[in-house]
């Protein structure tokens, strides 16, 4: 499958996470839109619906991409939605989202630690566009 023309939007509060992510989906077609906060994507997603989102967990809360996930599938079931996130990696916490109680409060497709090699994202992205 090519990610030719999709559009996907990314949230995150790292701007050079978010600028290397921008140019690597680019590179493959992608249209991208970007926000660098919680608020600024709430405001984006109010007239934007994009085939798929990243969204970062922590921003201004240490929950934001949990609850822009939870906002975004309430509007836009359809769209797959990853949170992308460095937490196990730097606090040891960890979740998931398939099983238990956090599937039912997790809105989201799935989660992928960031520093994800570019061929593994793109394998991740045409899954859940398929």
């Amino acid at each position: 499958m090519s990610l030719e023309g999709k559009v996907i939007f990314i949230v995150d509060d790292d701007y050079d996470y978010l600028y290397q992510l921008k140019f690597q989906l680019e590179r493959w077609g992608c249209k991208v839109v970007t926000a660098e906060s919680q608020k600024q994507a709430e405001d984006i997603i109010k007239n934007l619906k994009p085939d798929l989102a990243i969204l970062d967990l922590m921003m201004e809360h240490e929950d934001s991409g949990f609850v822009l996930s939870y906002k975004m599938k309430g509007k836009y079931p359809d769209v797959p939605v990853i949170i992308a996130t460095a937490v196990a990696s730097e606090t040891g916490m960890s979740f998931g989202l398939h099983a238990g109680e956090d599937k039912n409060w997790i809105k989201a497709d799935t989660y992928l630690e960031k520093g994800l090699h570019p061929e593994n994202l793109k394998k991740e992205l045409e899954k859940l566009l398929k």
